[in-house]
């Protein structure tokens, strides 16, 4: 297919007008996604195409204009909820976790909730403990919900398109600091499968695993680690609910090793059910326990020397990689 880059923010405009243009149902709601063009421009356009009837500027109430939603999906519509950031939708917690992710099971599979939930997560640089959170394995954790988190311009137009026309409701993780990212995005359109991971670098040696942004780091990581001939092979989940366990432990027999690298607290995160899911399944191919590299247990701060203390890095991964080498 024929290729052209494009920023980040284009890829997810381009996913969600390809899909309002293909069905009718299909329509944008959120603070300032209409008149503004969107917090991060990533609406641009959309109204003067669309209409107000169908990209819809709300109030400063994400419990309100997301319980819309979920009601609007009850009823054949498939919305898209934009949230400034995913901090602000602890607000809407009680209507994507009550309401959306529940109604096919409590209506005894009669009613479907085709909604996506999207917006950016994690740390954006110093925003404070309040803006700063992951939620990616909050929502996992709830039954009912699909679960995707991007890190390229490829994946994120190819999995938006693919969560707009599933019928089940999808939480969908973007980054602040990745709207401006550049990269190849085919102009033919195409789907990319909900729970299909991606192997982006082939290696013998280890196997790293992440998902939004950082991958970066876990590329960056594998490219230092190969000057010392330690070659990872690394992995982007993509999605996390369903998660691809077949592609992780096929790599791990493969490597004998594995690093998750993971901006989310430690306790109770995706690389915990990552690492049952290993040992359940691949246990006889680890050669040394599985690391993990995540922020510190604590809320971030905003000075900036506390937030890079916070945040894994380049040298956390390695440092945890070459632990890894040297147990047998």
């Amino acid at each position: 297919m024929e290729t052209r880059k494009i920023p980040f923010r284009q890829a997810l405009r381009e996913a969600m007008v390809e899909e309002m243009r293909r069905e009718e149902s299909v329509f944008l709601m959120g603070e300032e996604v209409a008149e503004y063009n969107g917090a991060y421009k990533v609406s641009q356009g959309m109204l003067e195409e669309f209409s107000e009837r169908r990209v819809i500027d709300t109030p400063i109430s994400e419990l309100g204009f997301a319980g819309i939603g979920v009601g609007a999906a009850m009823n054949g519509l498939r919305p898209i909820i934009e949230f400034m950031t995913w901090n602000f939708a602890v607000l809407a917690f009680d209507q994507i976790v009550n309401s959306a992710a529940k109604m096919l099971s409590m209506s005894a599979g009669q009613i479907n909730v085709p909604i996506v939930f999207r917006g950016p997560s994690a740390s954006a640089g110093q925003l404070g403990a309040q803006h700063s959170q992951s939620f990616e394995n909050w929502m996992a954790n709830v039954p009912g919900l699909k679960v995707i988190s991007v890190s390229n311009p490829y994946d994120a137009k190819g999995l938006l398109k693919s969560a707009i026309r599933d019928d089940d409701p999808v939480c969908f993780f973007e980054s602040e600091v990745m709207y401006g990212d550049m990269g190849e995005v085919p102009e033919e359109e195409y789907l990319i499968p909900i729970g299909k991971a991606n192997v982006t670098r082939e290696g013998d040696a280890v196997t790293i695993v992440s998902y939004n942004k950082m991958m970066k780091i876990a590329h960056a990581a594998a490219d230092e680690l190969a000057k010392d001939g330690i070659h990872a092979e690394v992995i982007d989940l993509r999605t996390i609910r369903p998660l691809d366990v077949e592609t992780l432990v096929n790599s791990v027999k493969k490597t004998n090793r594995m690093v998750i690298l993971e901006e989310a607290w430690p306790y109770g995160s995706v690389n915990t059910e990552i690492t049952f899911q290993l040992q359940k399944h691949a246990f006889d191919y680890l050669d040394a326990p599985i690391k993990r590299v995540t922020t510190t247990d604590t809320s971030i701060a905003y000075a900036p020397t506390l937030v890079q203390a916070f945040l894994p890095n380049v040298d956390k991964v390695i440092q945890a990689v070459k632990s890894s080498m040297y147990v047998s």
